[in-house]
């Protein structure tokens, strides 16, 4: 990865071992290109939660820790904002039947909030099933938004 000044557009892509330490590696990768890139402390907070939330996704539901399956990670930095892909190679899932977790039925489960959570926490987030199969999901988060 090549340093950058503040605000000075960069481009990281990994393929990544579906392992709980590979979500460490990207949150690492993500924070430091949005702190490169000039977002405060609060955004570095959310970009970071989002990933890391996104990464354990696609390690524990998408790859299911299997050795032979990748997660693709990559993080490009702009002036106005931060874009994180992360794609694993999973079955996929509909992401219109993950249960709401502020229903009262859901409220005391220990699981089921990180898509809720990455949505809050970011300006776009979009989910896409990859063909043949996979999930890729799109971070993004704008500096100066709230």
């Amino acid at each position: 990865m090549g340093e950058n000044t503040r605000g000075a557009p960069g481009f990281v892509e990994r393929l990544l071992d579906s392992s709980l330490e590979s979500v460490d590696s990207a949150e690492e990768l993500a924070v430091g290109a949005a702190e490169r890139a000039g977002f405060d402390d609060d955004d570095l907070m959310k970009i970071g939660m989002a990933v890391r939330e996104s990464m354990v996704n696609a390690v524990v539901h998408g790859n299911r820790y299997n050795v032979n399956k990748k997660v693709h990670f990559a993080v490009d930095e702009r002036p106005d904002r931060i874009t994180v892909r992360i794609a694993d190679e999973g079955e996929g899932f509909d992401y219109k039947s993950v249960p709401d977790p502020l229903a009262p039925e859901n409220i005391l489960r220990t699981s089921g909030r990180g898509i809720f959570l990455i949505n809050s926490f970011m300006d776009e987030f979009q989910i896409r099933r990859l063909d043949p199969a996979g999930t890729e999901v799109t971070l993004v988060k704008y500096i100066g938004s709230k």
